[in-house]
This record gives C-alpha cells, sequence and structure tokens, in this order.
C-alpha cells in the first residue's frame, strides 16, 4: 500500500501544502476507521454514535459505529494514500453533497444549538477543504474495467449475501408469531441487517432470529464492502506485454551489453512489459502484478542510460498506483536506483564459477570428487549442445520430458528462469542431456547466454529414479568442459542469505546471528534455503551479492507477496478465480 515518493522536481511543482492536504485528508479518513471500530466493540459508545444520526444530530462524513462502515473507512484511507484519483472523485462527491445538506439544516435552530453539529459540519468541511487543496496529488490511474467489475460485484454479491441472510432468518427465527412473517419479509430484514445492525425491528413482525445472526449478516456485509472495493479501486492489472520488435532491440542491447549482469537474457520473459530510456540505449523489463511494478537484475543496456529508463519506470509506477520495486539488482545498479530514492536490502548471493579457476583437485574438493568419479563410474555422460544444433524431433522429445520431470503444473521462476524452452529464438542457449549406461535420458540442463562467454543456469529437470548427484555431475562436465565451448564464466542458483549461514556458524558469531541462521534453517525444511546454499557451496564459486529495491518499508511485504507469485510459488489469495489474474503460459 506504498505511497510513491516524489521527486524534487514533483515536490516542486505541487507544493508542502497540496502534500499536507492530501495527507491531513487521509489521516481523517484513518481516525474515522478507529472510532467506527470502537464504536463496534463498544456497544455503548457505538450506540451514542447511531443515536446521532438521528433526528436533531448528525456526524462527521462516514462517522457511524460498525464493522461494515469501518471497512469503508479503511478502503477509502488505503486508495486515497495511493493516490487513487477515483477514490477522489469518490469521496469529494460524497462528502461534498454531505456537506452541502449539513450546511443547508444548519439553517434551522433545532440543529444549529446542538455543538455536536458544528464540529460535525467543521470536520466534513475540512476534509473536503484538503481534497480540494490536494487534488494534485491524486494521480493514479485505476483500471478502466474497475467501474463495471465493481457494478458486477456489487450486484451478484448483494444478491447472494441478502439470500444468505434471509436463509439464515428463517433457520433460526425465534418469534412465537413468525407466521405474521413472509420470506419476502425474511429478505428485506436481511438486507436492512445487511446496511445497519441497528435497524428498525418494529417494523418486521414475526422476525426475532438470535443477536449472532445480525452480527453475521453485518460481517458478510463488511467482506462484501471488501470485494466492491478492491474491484473499484484496485491497480491496473498489468502493462503491455513485450512486443516483437521490442524483444529484437532488448536482443541487439544484450549483444552489446549482456556480460555485464548474468540475469540480463531473463528480461526476454515475454509476460514482462518494457519501458525504454528516450535514448533507446538503456531498457528496464518488469511485470505488474498484485500492484506492484516488479523489475528483475539490472537495467538492460549502457549504464550511462539506465537512469532515463529508471525515470520513466518510477513516473509510471506513481501513474498507475503501483509500488515500484527491483528483485536480484546487482551492487552497482543498486547505486543508481538507490539515487533516485530507492533503499536496498541484501537478499543473497548469485553463485559465479570462474571456469578457468575451477578443479576438482585438492582436499577441499574431496567430497565432490568422490561424488563425480561416482556417478561416472555408473555410466552415466552428458551432451553439451546449443539449442540451434538440436534436430527439431529431439527437441521435442526433450521438451516432453522436461514436462514429465517438472514439479508442478505451474513452471516457476522469474527473476533467474527463462520461462519457456525450446523457442527458435533461443537458439544460442546451451542444453546439457544427461544419459544412463544404457543410453536412456535422465536428466537436462539448459543454460542461457551470459554475454559472449557466459552461461547462466535457466532449468534444471531430472528423473526421480536417477542416481543422486546427478545434477552437479552435469555441471562438473560443463565447467571442464567449458574451455572448448568459449565459455569462460558460469553462473549457478542464488542462494538467498548466504552470509548468514556462513558467518552464523562461525566461531563467535553473536546471538542475534545464530538465532537468525537458526530460524532460517528451521523454514528450509520446506523451503530449501540452506541445502541451496550448500549445493553451490560446493563448487567454491564467486559470491555476488545482489539487492531488492524498494521506496518504503511497510511496501515489503507486498513486494515479498508479488515477488512470490512472479516466481509461481503463490496464487492471489482469497480471491475468486474470476478476479484472479490467470497465469500466462509462455510461448514456446
Amino acid at each position: 500500500m506504498g505511497e510513491v515518493r516524489l521527486t524534487p522536481d514533483e515536490g516542486a511543482r505541487t507544493g508542502t501544502w497540496q502534500r499536507r492536504s492530501a495527507s491531513f485528508a487521509v489521516w481523517y479518513l484513518r481516525a474515522v476507521t478507529f472510532v467506527n471500530l470502537l464504536g463496534a466493540v463498544w456497544v455503548s459508545f457505538g450506540s451514542d454514535i447511531r443515536r446521532h444520526n438521528v433526528e436533531e444530530y448528525f456526524t462527521p462524513y462516514l462517522l457511524t459505529a460498525g464493522f461494515a462502515p469501518a471497512v469503508v473507512s479503511a478502503f477509502m484511507a488505503i486508495t486515497l494514500r495511493r493516490r487513487k484519483r477515483a477514490a477522489w472523485i469518490l469521496n469529494l462527491v460524497l462528502a461534498g453533497l454531505l456537506l452541502l445538506l449539513l450546511a443547508f439544516v444548519m439553517f434551522f435552530p433545532e440543529f444549529r444549538r446542538h455543538a455536536l453539529n458544528w464540529f460535525s459540519l467543521v470536520g466534513t468541511a475540512a476534509f473536503v477543504l484538503a481534497l480540494v487543496a490536494g487534488r494534485r496529488e491524486f494521480y493514479a490511474k485505476g483500471d478502466r474495467s474497475n467501474p463495471k467489475l465493481a457494478t458486477a460485484v456489487a450486484a451478484g454479491g448483494l444478491l447472494v449475501t441478502s439470500l444468505i441472510a434471509a436463509g439464515l432468518v428463517t433457520v433460526t427465527n425465534e418469534a412465537t408469531d413468525e407466521q405474521r412473517s413472509t420470506f419476502l419479509d425474511r429478505w428485506h430484514y436481511g438486507v436492512m441487517r445487511l446496511i445497519s445492525i441497528a435497524a428498525d425491528d418494529s417494523r418486521y413482525a414475526g422476525i426475532a432470529p438470535p443477536g449472532w445472526v445480525d452480527v453475521t449478516i453485518n460481517v458478510m456485509s463488511a467482506a462484501l464492502l471488501i470485494l466492491v472495493a478492491f474491484a473499484a479501486f484496485r491497480s491496473r492489472r498489468a502493462a503491455d506485454p513485450i512486443t516483437a520488435e521490442d524483444e529484437t532491440k532488448l536482443r541487439e542491447l544484450l549483444d552489446k551489453w549482456g556480460d555485464r549482469d548474468s540475469l540480463g537474457y531473463f528480461a526476454l520473459r515475454r509476460e514482462k512489459s518494457v519501458i525504454w530510456s528516450p535514448s533507446g540505449k538503456a531498457a528496464i523489463t518488469y511485470r505488474a502484478l498484485g500492484g506492484v511494478s516488479l523489475a528483475s537484475g539490472d537495467p538492460i543496456g549502457d549504464p550511462e542510460a539506465w537512469p532515463g529508463a529508471i525515470e520513466p519506470w518510477l513516473a509510471e509506477a506513481r501513474e498507475h498506483g503501483w509500488i515500484p520495486a527491483v528483485m536480484g539488482a546487482s551492487e552497482e545498479a543498486g547505486t543508481i536506483y538507490a539515487r533516485h530514492g530507492l533503499d536496498a536490502l541484501e537478499l543473497g548471493d548469485e553463485a559465479i564459477v570462474d571456469t578457468a579457476e575451477f578443479t576438482l583437485e585438492g582436499r577441499a574438493m574431496r567430497t565432490v570428487r568422490q561424488a563425480y568419479n561416482r556417478v561416472k563410474r555408473a555410466g552415466y555422460t552428458v551432451r553439451i549442445r546449443r539449442h540451434e544444433d538440436i534436430p527439431e524431433e529431439e527437441m521435442a522429445e526433450l521438451l516432453r520430458r522436461a514436462d514429465d520431470w517438472r514439479d508442478g503444473a505451474t513452471e516457476r521462476g522469474f527473476s533467474m528462469a527463462l520461462g519457456r524452452l525450446g523457442d527458435p529464438d533461443d537458439g544460442r542457449c546451451v542444453m546439457l542431456e544427461c544419459s544412463d549406461g544404457e543410453g536412456e535420458l535422465r536428466a537436462v540442463l539448459s543454460f542461457v547466454p551470459w554475454g559472449p562467454k557466459g552461461l547462466s543456469l535457466d532449468l534444471m529437470r531430472r528423473d526421480r529414479d536417477s542416481e543422486n548427484g546427478l545434477m552437479e555431475f552435469m555441471v562438473i562436465e560443463l565447467l571442464q568442459q567449458a574451455k572448448s565451448l568459449g565459455i569462460t564464466q558460469v553462473s549457478l542458483n542464488f542462494a538467498m542469505f548466504r552470509s548468514v549461514f556462513e558467518r552464523g556458524s562461525r566461531l563467535g558469531a553473536g546471538p542475534v546471528l545464530r538465532m537468525w541462521r537458526s530460524l532460517l534453517s528451521f523454514f528450509s525444511r520446506w523451503w530449501q534455503i540452506e541445502s541451496l546454499y550448500r549445493a553451490n557451496a560446493k563448487y567454491r564459486p564467486i559470491w555476488e551479492p545482489r539487492f531488492m529495491l524498494f521506496e518504503k518499508s511497510s511496501d515489503l511485504l507486498r513486494i515479498g507477496i508479488a515477488s512470490a507469485r512472479a516466481e509461481g510459488f503463490l496464487e492471489a489469495p482469497g480471491l475468486p478465480k474470476w478476479l484472479n489474474r490467470k497465469h500466462l503460459e509462455s510461448r514456446r
């Protein structure tokens, strides 16, 4: 729910007064949310608030006790904080109409004599004035389909929840004269309870459900309001994907500058969008997901032109209310992003092997050497080819076997995975095929180009019934044959929090570091955090730190969720499938 930081120029244009006015509007709604929640759980206080909305009393804008009103005011605060233009318009219209009504009734003496009414008038007027003064601060655009979707959700949800409410009232009715009420009466009662938990019971003869039914109906109302608000104010779901022309230009930049970043080739994932610098010498690829504009790796192209791509990327995020974030940036790119207002957090390290320095000799490599020789004695062999050198029929068979060995139905990966295999445009990728002593294919590895003399690991698949240590055997075969392939460096997997595992096991490690290491080791039972580090460390690699860039620490949870969804580990939680963006299938 990030609030995008303005650049100095933009801050000068909008001015301090406008920003403070916008902040006042947000804090007003937060205060109203707190009072509404307090009134919902504090029965006597809530009754006083509701009493002040009848007869000669009235309360300020959106102030009325209950969970549903609290949900409404909370969502209004969240969307205004994210600078949503639609939220600004809606609040201005509703609060403006209420202000006109309050100003009109204050001409009557029976309303003027109550101090609370004057307070309500001044509070509502202050909120409206803050919206008007800070109007330029609310610039974020929503999806054009939001109004239609919100209307459909509201209509369908109201019908479903009202029928459920009517059913609950019918089943639990405790009135002795329940025959005096029809189903239509109970349905109308349920609708009114969806609107307010304090609806007048005297109008409904023969209806007396338990108190928990009224509360349940009101909770359903709050849930419906959450869905409607989400549909009405959601960020634009996605930007335009990479076109064939974009891909051609990106490949040209990679041909010239691709050796700078081992993750550069993964920018060609076709579900991503691209932002270009004005000169066309640099670009950022990203994916808009869950209100987060998620980029990965370093910008593509000339480092001198990177700021020219970073600025329009941040501007687009502001325009649509997205939270800008970068996963897996190098230290060089992180320094440049930091100059544009982003903070850095070290995620872990990338394992890079210098093929000229790699050797199986020495005591430190004894365990690896023994495992390698064991697999080799079992008769396994490795064949290494560029994708472009593999006949079409053989590639089709490799794709079929790789799909059979895939763990799960979802293709995982975003920052360090291409998301496709066997595409004719990826002919310079390298395929490793491992066969057993009988010539049966048991495992495949695929690497993408890293400039003219490097490779980055993309895909690992193996038969679950094959020999243990098969992947290590294949990697070592590649490293040993790298010279004949013209390969000088190979990027392997990314090890999250590597420094914690390495330093936390050393003599003299502090209690906080040891506790952090123990916690990560515990979660490694499910997510293989430590085992991935150990698997990479056996090659004695060069560890290159990788960073996450973000604007506000309060956005880290949303960034983490968006990243998990992009990597294929998580679907949008708690949403109906028709509200959830479908997983994009990669073209082959």
